[in-house]
């Protein structure tokens, strides 16, 4: 398969997950108990003024089909329609959060990578007391929820020693990176400890193969058994795994945002779900399952730099 096909055949399959998601996140609005205008206004009704600009924007006057297709249409322009919370422009509430989420998800993955693979690495070159106090710290970051961890880091680093802030994205460079560490940190660390499980299962693996052998027999230097027949053919596993990993951060991110009082777009789905705020929710959705699918995308791009054996859309 060539580049030019498999790339075409990767937008579809991407074009077809986001059509479904559409349809099943705006199809949410007819599911919720009560009609939809009552869903979206609240217990408490609202103006006249309110009820017909809420008409137009959702076109509940037509057929369900009539209403998707109109929604779809503002999505594929860049118009997600209106908060009926903020009255803004859902598209520019979005923009001005989605930086400080990526930049979340991305330290949070440069972590994850960086120490997964050391310590798994680590842990099963070494194998006996080392290995296994790594297994057994793997486990227990493994069994911590996300928020206990967040809490207890903002605890011990913000409140008792004073070297993190508390709350806040920062203001941009070096500030955000010094601002988002400690949520990054807090997000990363299960992912970390069960990257580092799959490290070292798939090169303890790897080290038992003949051709792993066979360069040891030869007398190769143990930094290149290391890194040409042991982590290379280990790296298959380790970046499906990662990859995954990494897209989860997406939805991760909603609880770390909430106990750092990030403005993300995680604390925006939370606040636009308690609100009711449809059309926010709807936005967001989509956005984060985009995220996936492209992350997801460029890991099947990885496997053939990463195996030569390995060619776009097969394996060999």
């Amino acid at each position: 398969m060539t580049t030019f096909l498999y790339v075409l055949k990767r937008v579809g399959s991407l074009a077809l997950v986001l059509l479904v998601t559409s349809f099943l996140v705006f199809g949410l609005l007819f599911i919720a108990p009560g009609s939809p205008l009552s869903f979206l206004l609240g217990p408490r009704g609202g103006t006249p003024e309110q009820i017909a600009a809420i008409t137009a924007q959702y076109h509940l006057d037509e057929p369900f089909i009539v209403q998707y297709g109109a929604w779809l249409g503002g999505v594929l322009h860049g118009d997600f329609g209106q908060s009926i919370v903020y009255r803004q422009d859902v598209s520019d509430m979005i923009a001005g959060r989605i930086g400080t989420t990526a930049a979340l998800v991305a330290i949070a993955a440069v972590i994850i990578a960086v120490v997964g693979i050391s310590f798994g690495t680590y842990a099963a070159l070494k194998g006996g007391a080392v290995g296994g106090t790594i297994s057994s710290l793997s486990s227990i970051a493994l069994s911590t929820p996300v928020f206990v961890i967040g809490v207890a880091l903002v605890s011990v680093f913000s409140v008792a020693l004073g070297w993190f802030p508390v709350f806040g994205s920062g203001s941009g460079g070096l500030d955000t990176l010094y601002h988002l560490a400690l949520p990054a940190i807090a997000l990363s660390i299960g992912s970390a400890a069960y990257l580092a499980r799959i490290t070292r299962a798939s090169v303890d693996e790897e080290r038992g193969r003949e051709h792993v052998q066979t360069a040891v027999a030869r007398a190769l230097p143990r930094s290149v058994v290391i890194r040409r027949h042991i982590l290379r053919n280990a790296m298959i596993p380790i970046t499906t795994v990662l990859g995954l990993t990494v897209a989860s951060l997406i939805a991760g991110a909603v609880v770390v945002e909430n106990v750092f009082a990030i403005d993300g777009l995680g604390s925006l789905l939370v606040k636009a779900i308690l609100q009711r705020d449809f059309a926010v929710v709807q936005a967001v959705v989509l956005v984060m399952v985009f995220g996936f699918v492209i992350i997801n995308a460029i890991v099947d791009v990885l496997y053939s730099f990463i195996d030569p054996r390995i060619t776009l859309g097969r394996t060999a």
